[in-house]
């Protein structure tokens, strides 16, 4: 089971493709390793085994009758609780969606089932995505494989320690401000948020309309690129998602870094990031320079506002799409004395401390006499972090640099103080604020503390190709990385 469940999602789909391994041997053996670790990991808030197997064997008679429908076909994966997914409980990690189960599935989980991949349960996440170490969830954080006593990242920290902990070949998550990226880093495995517009956000449970970009998580580019392939595309269902067409993700990926030229933003090297991660990120770039990439130095200086920025932006869409949320038409309802004392009640019980509080937030920054003040010039900060991509690109073909400023963090270490925990994500936010595909790839440990680095990297618009060829190249070079040692 150890062996089988160490091969990456590709693999398993040659070994399925020539029946070598079922899909329904490759399920259970993922639903024990879910049974064996996450009492400890606590990755999965619903796992919904049953469907998981009768999919596998689904999976395996079109093996058997020569109709496999691709690379996915039979693959257990697992999917972040944010995606709406017909007939399974969807919480959003929130007391207020608590027993909630959608009567439809997000596009990308059609896209998925469609394809053959085999969802293995829900994931664990901060709570409406609104966090950077999954201690937002209401139903309890989730744990690091690498070190049980530390934040596996967030907001999609449930679907990176899943991947990590190798409970599920793949999964996905969504990326409001470094939601994939983060995790992925923290927990040594690729993620990738792709292109605003790239992937429909039909089904998935609204944060910040204009930030929110689902994306594939797994152990390898080539994984990741596989997974992309299949959420990818126009939805008429989502007016917000490109008519471009899909390139094959997969075929220019082994073309190496010869050529590419990488640029090095001179604001993200040097002060406020940890000695441990700098060091590794800075052995990345001499690595593509070894490679044949020339690196570029580079300049975006308004990219220090954008955690403020963010922090306005998302609130106030937040507290637009969650005032849906009133005990009335589903999830859950708190019975006042009236309609208004209802609203009231069932909010203050359904919500945790971080939705209250960017909620306030948001409303705030959109209220009369404070909107030009804050909201609307946030926005123009978001219009001078785009022209810095922009000029950036005039000069090289990819960005690189540390995903966030520290390793993994130990639970409880900043819940007491937000900004401490925004500021998490300050390497992270520009890149969403500008519409861009971003990813994380692993550059190595830490020496102090041996946990996971990530190296981020950041393209052009719609330009994901690329991405995945330049994270490819270091990958190839720098190998995997080790099991996680907390769940062996």
């Amino acid at each position: 089971m150890s062996t089988l469940l160490d091969l990456s999602l590709l693999d398993l789909s040659e070994r399925l493709a020539s029946r070598a391994v079922s899909s329904r041997e490759a399920v259970d053996a993922a639903l024990a390793r879910v049974e064996a670790v996450d009492g400890r990991v606590r990755a999965f808030l619903h796992v919904d085994a049953a469907n998981a197997r009768a999919a596998a064997d689904a999976a395996d008679a079109r093996a058997a009758a020569g109709q496999r429908r691709g690379p996915l076909d039979g693959v257990p994966i697992a999917l972040k609780d944010i995606f709406a997914t017909r007939g399974v409980p969807t919480t959003a990690g929130s007391k207020i969606l608590e027993g909630y189960v959608p009567p439809y599935s997000a596009t990308l989980v059609e896209r998925l089932l469609d394809a053959g991949a085999v969802v293995l349960g829900k994931l664990n996440m901060d709570e409406f995505a609104m966090g950077t170490s999954n201690e937002n969830s209401a139903y309890g954080p989730c744990h690091n494989p690498w070190d049980l006593t530390r934040t596996p990242g967030g907001s999609s920290g449930g679907s990176a320690a899943a991947v990590a902990a190798r409970e599920c070949f793949g999964a996905l998550g969504t990326d409001t401000g470094g939601s994939i990226r983060g995790p992925a880093s923290f927990c040594g495995i690729v993620g990738l948020k792709p292109t605003y517009g790239r992937v429909s956000r039909y089904g998935v449970v609204a944060f910040a309309s204009s930030l929110d970009q689902p994306g594939p998580m797994a152990r390898s580019v080539r994984d990741v690129a596989a997974l992309l392939q299949a959420i990818a595309g126009h939805d008429p269902r989502d007016q917000t998602t490109s008519a471009q067409p899909v390139p094959d993700y997969l075929a220019g990926i082994e073309g190496g870094a010869k050529g590419l030229r990488i640029g090095v933003p001179r604001e993200w090297l040097g002060g406020g990031l940890d000695p441990g991660v700098e060091a590794r990120v800075r052995e990345a770039l001499a690595t593509y320079e070894r490679l044949g990439a020339t690196l570029v130095d580079v300049s975006l200086p308004h990219t220090k506002y954008g955690i403020a920025a963010y922090y306005l932006i998302a609130p106030a869409e937040a507290s637009s799409n969650l005032a849906r949320y009133d005990g009335i038409r589903f999830g859950l309802r708190v019975k006042g004395q009236g309609l208004k004392d209802t609203y009231a009640k069932t909010r203050d019980r359904g919500f945790g401390p971080e939705p209250k509080r960017r909620i306030m937030l948001g409303t705030y920054a959109l209220s009369a006499g404070y909107y030009d003040a804050y909201y609307l010039r946030a926005q123009k900060v978001r219009s001078l972090v785009r022209r810095d991509f922009d000029d950036a690109f005039t000069r090289c073909d990819v960005i690189a640099g540390p995903v966030t400023p520290t390793v993994a963090f130990k639970l409880g270490e900043k819940v007491s103080d937000p900004l401490q925990m925004y500021l998490e994500d300050v390497y992270t936010v520009p890149c969403n604020l500008a519409a861009l595909p971003g990813m994380s790839i692993p550059c190595g440990l830490s020496e102090k503390e041996r946990l996971p680095v990530g190296l981020q990297l950041i393209g052009r618009p719609f330009d994901e190709v690329t991405l995945l060829r330049t994270a490819r190249a270091l990958e190839r070079e720098a190998g995997p990385l080790p099991r996680p040692p907390a769940v062996e």
